[in-house]
């Protein structure tokens, strides 16, 4: 696998996915990093001006444009510590300034770099909240798979910011490029898109980066069926998304003390909006982290973990995060503390968890989800 980011003007830059452990294989960035970092030889833009880096996985873009000071924005905590990580690699100092996706972007900037993010919704909300800031001088470059392009992706971008054209494909990657019209008015941020929860009085809140956000996902549902009610537990919801499993626990469990957890900025701003929303008096019990799996947490800490995991990271399928949540999770429960899982039947964890647990069970299962119980015993 290369780890070796080539620079237009010379050198490299070493660069590694995150976390660092897992061996997936997987190269920590692609050809539209490449073709923007190459495009932006041939350019001028205001280098007085900020510069405003969006989606940047693990820091490619970032870190060649490290000596310009930008602002870089990501709804992941792991794109923040890959960032970090990597800059350490290549002995450079952190000279840009992190932003989460639901920050005051800088006004005016000269410079917009951004990957395609992987839902509309998400790109919607980008591109409303930079048409707030950018100004007739700013100049937006956009890098993604040429095959993720499509005729309704450059319409939003007319219908947001103004002017849009593509480059020829390279790579199989491909730029877009938009300026400001200035004729057009500012566009206000969308609120979070909300919904009943079939059976309960709450109503469900969800960010425009959230995982199923127009539904509750199918798995969620089945895992609702079978979640514990009135025990005085130290609950985690972990990767948590909107919060529908953890606040359902709180719900269930009144003496119980519940932790969401995820690694996305918007999952948790939604998860704590549900909470606030549709139990306030619950507030008090709940604690929000954002936070690379179980990062930190303290072993022997909790009763049970709930757990509802991805199978990809960014537009890659992989089984790394779910084998670390895994890990985690038996090193923060205490012993005969209990991991409570559901999954889709053809991702197979009965073994990880028989390898890692020594033991596994099945709570329920249906034509496609199971649910799966593994006890710390040791």
């Amino acid at each position: 696998m290369n780890h070796h980011f080539p620079l237009p003007q010379g050198g490299e830059l070493l660069l590694h996915r995150y976390p660092r452990p897992a061996q997936h294989g997987l190269q920590a960035w692609d050809a539209a990093d490449e073709y923007i970092i190459t495009e932006l030889m041939t350019r001028e833009w205001d280098q007085t001006a900020p510069l405003l880096i969006l989606n940047d996985g693990f820091g490619a873009l970032t870190l060649a444009l490290h000596h310009h000071r930008p602002y870089s924005l990501t709804d992941s905590r792991i794109s923040e510590l890959a960032m970090d990580a990597n800059a350490r690699d290549n002995g450079l100092e952190k000279n840009w300034l992190s932003l989460n996706s639901l920050a005051e972007l800088p006004g005016q900037p000269g410079l917009v770099l951004m990957k395609l993010p992987k839902t509309n919704a998400m790109l919607e909300y980008q591109l409303a909240a930079l048409s707030q800031v950018m100004g007739p001088d700013t100049r937006l470059v956009v890098g993604a798979k040429a095959r993720d392009i499509h005729s309704s992706t450059l319409k939003l971008f007319e219908h947001y910011i103004g002017p849009t054209h593509t480059s020829l494909a390279w790579k199989k990657a491909r730029l877009i490029f938009c300026q400001r019209d200035g004729s057009r008015e500012a566009t206000p941020l969308p609120a979070p898109l909300s919904w009943p929860l079939e059976g309960t009085g709450f109503t469900i809140h969800n960010h425009a980066n959230v995982f199923s956000r127009i539904s509750l996902d199918i798995g969620a549902r089945f895992m609702l069926e079978h979640l514990p009610a009135n025990r005085p537990d130290r609950i985690i919801d972990l990767g948590c998304g909107n919060g529908v499993l953890g606040l359902t626990a709180l719900a269930r469990n009144p003496d119980a003390e519940v932790t969401f957890v995820d690694e996305s900025y918007m999952a948790m701003a939604s998860a704590r909006l549900n909470v606030s929303e549709n139990l306030p008096e619950a507030g008090s019990r709940a604690r929000f982290m954002v936070n690379n799996c179980l990062d930190g947490m303290a072993a022997d800490s909790a009763d049970l973990i709930l757990c509802n995991p991805p199978f990809h990271q960014q537009q890659a399928i992989t089984d790394h995060i779910a084998w670390q949540m895994f890990v985690d999770a038996k090193r923060v429960l205490r012993r005969g503390g209990e991991l409570l899982l559901v999954a889709n039947r053809h991702l197979d964890y009965h073994q990880k968890l028989k390898r890692l647990f020594g033991n596994q069970r099945v709570v329920a299962s249906n034509r496609k989800f199971v649910i799966l119980r593994a006890i710390k015993t040791s």
